[in-house]
Parts: structure tokens; C-alpha cells; sequence
């Protein structure tokens, strides 16, 4: 039986009235403002296009070599540096290197804006009770709602492009680092902030000189966790104009090309194991000397 099968009437023009006031509204908001916020996003844009391009023109030597740099650096592990830039030789033997170029283009400018927003909404939560208790069942929507539904109001406001495709990226990639950026300042112990400021030092030098230092393994386990979901992200993104590895895979859904999907699809996850791991051994060796250990 139907919900308003008693008021059919009133309920369903109700309804009716209450979604036709919020199309209304947002369209009006979308003609009034849609040109200012594409402004505001232009540099972003600016810089997504100039660092897509570089990528692709560097040289891949280069990039191999930068890519096994960073993973020695992370991880201090020789076999998953080979791993990494073996990964890499064979995406570009298959073909799929411009690709893969753009799709960490987009994934390293959406962590990058993640960070930038993420770790200070953590900083803000942990310092009080009230403001996470807003702040929460925000990312709660926003870890659950799916991921289609969102990309309706960005592009209606922002259209086609990489902006639009890079706002769904951090929409569905932020939670974790402001959750754990919290969590691991509130985890920090007591007796130590009692320490800091038995020796005098105010709330900036006990924020930054003692609980983000003992939060970072918790930070860079929020880093891990946005990498991964925004690589989670790049199929749906391509549907709005991302460039990557999720256009082909996408038209591969498109027209059955088994193989095409399946490469592809492979690369991505490459790419999220050779994130997760450097990501994770990074975290690891922050713990190991949080604890007083030699990792780093």
C-alpha cells in the first residue's frame, strides 16, 4: 500500500510542490553563481592541465625513475620499488602510459586538495566536542550517499570537465582524513599535553610541536585511505570528462571489449597496490618512531 494511499491529494502535491521548490532553487542558484564559482575553480583547473601535461611530456625514464625514488623514500624497501617500476614498464608496454598519466594527475590533485581541506576540518573537530558533533553525520552522508547522486548538483553547477570530475573525486575521497586526523589528535595522551604546557607552550606550539607529530601515523593512515578512494573514483569520474584510465574502461563496459576493460582495470589496480603499500611502510616507519624506534 501506498504511503499517502489515505491523503492522496495533499500527500503526493505536497511532494510534488517540495521538489519542484528545491529544482527551482537550485536552478536559480546555479544561473546566479554558476559563473563565479567557475572563476573561483579556474586556477585549480589551470593547474590540473599544466600538471596533466607535464606528466605526459616528461620523458618516461624520468618518471620511472621519480616513481621508484618515491617509493624508496616511503617505503625503504627495495622489492617494492622494482615492483613499482616494473608496474609501470609494463602499463607502458600495453600501451595505457598517457592514461595512467592523467589518472595520477587527477589522484595526486585530489589528495593534495584533500590534505589541504581535510587535515585542518580534523584539527578543527578534535579541538571541540560541538564542532565534530556537526562535522560528523556530514562525512557520514557523504561516505554513504552515492556517488551518482552528487555528481547531479556539480554538474548542473560546474558542468563537462575536470573541475566537476576532480569536486566528486574529494566529495567521495575526504572523510577518512578528517576522521583520522581527529582521531589521532584526541589520541594523543594526556600527561604529554600536560607536559608541553607545564613548560610553557601555548596552544599553537602543543598543536604542531606535539599532537600532529604523534597524530601523523594516524594522518598518513587517512592519506592512504583518501588515495584509495579516490582511485576508487576514476571510473565514475570519467563519465563527467575525467581523463585516465577509466574512459577506456568505461567504453569498454560500453561496447563488450573484454580485454580493453580488463587492462585497464588492471592498471588502476596497480596503481592503488604500489599507493597502498608505500603509503602504508610510510606509516609503519612513523610509528616505529613515534614509539622510539629507528625507522626513519
Amino acid at each position: 500500500m501506498d504511503f499517502f494511499d489515505e491523503f492522496p491529494a495533499m500527500g503526493r502535491t505536497g511532494l510534488r510542490d517540495m521538489k519542484k521548490a528545491i529544482d527551482a532553487s537550485f536552478k536559480g542558484f546555479s544561473r546566479e553563481y554558476g559563473e563565479a564559482l567557475e572563476a573561483f575553480f579556474y586556477p585549480l583547473l589551470k593547474f590540473m592541465v599544466w600538471f596533466e601535461k607535464l606528466l605526459i611530456a616528461t620523458p618516461w625514464p624520468i618518471i620511472l625513475l621519480v616513481i621508484g625514488a618515491l617509493a624508496w623514500v616511503g617505503s625503504r624497501n627495495i622489492k617494492l620499488v622494482i615492483g613499482s617500476v616494473a608496474a609501470f614498464v609494463v602499463i607502458g608496454y600495453f600501451g595505457m602510459w598517457e592514461d595512467t598519466m592523467a589518472t595520477m594527475a587527477i589522484i595526486s590533485v585530489a589528495t593534495i586538495v584533500c590534505i589541504g581541506v581535510g587535515i585542518p576540518l580534523g584539527i578543527l573537530m578534535a579541538r571541540s566536542d560541538r564542532i565534530q558533533s556537526v562535522i560528523t553525520p556530514v562525512l557520514d552522508v557523504m561516505q554513504t550517499i552515492p556517488s551518482f547522486v552528487y555528481l547531479i548538483p556539480v554538474v548542473m553547477l560546474l558542468g563537462i570537465g575536470k573541475v566537476p570530475g576532480l569536486l566528486a573525486v574529494c566529495i567521495y575521497a575526504i572523510p577518512p582524513i578528517v576522521r583520522l586526523t581527529n582521531l589521532g589528535i584526541r589520541l594523543v595522551d594526556a600527561d604529554v599535553m600536560e607536559a608541553a604546557t607545564a613548560f610553557g607552550a601555548n596552544y599553537k606550539q602543543r598543536l604542531w610541536g606535539v599532537q600532529v607529530p604523534l597524530a601523523l601515523p594516524n594522518i598518513f593512515a587517512g592519506v592512504n585511505q583518501t588515495i584509495m578512494m579516490a582511485l576508487a573514483m576514476v571510473v565514475i569520474a570519467s563519465m563527467i570528462g575525467v581523463k585516465g584510465l577509466g574512459v577506456p574502461v568505461l567504453r569498454a563496459i560500453s561496447n563488450q571489449y573484454l580485454a580493453l576493460g580488463l587492462m585497464n582495470g588492471l592498471a588502476i589496480v596497480a596503481l592503488a597496490i604500489i599507493f597502498d603499500r608505500v603509503s602504508q611502510q610510510y606509516g609503519k616507519r612513523l610509528q616505529k618512531h613515534r614509539e622510539g624506534g629507528h625507522g626513519v
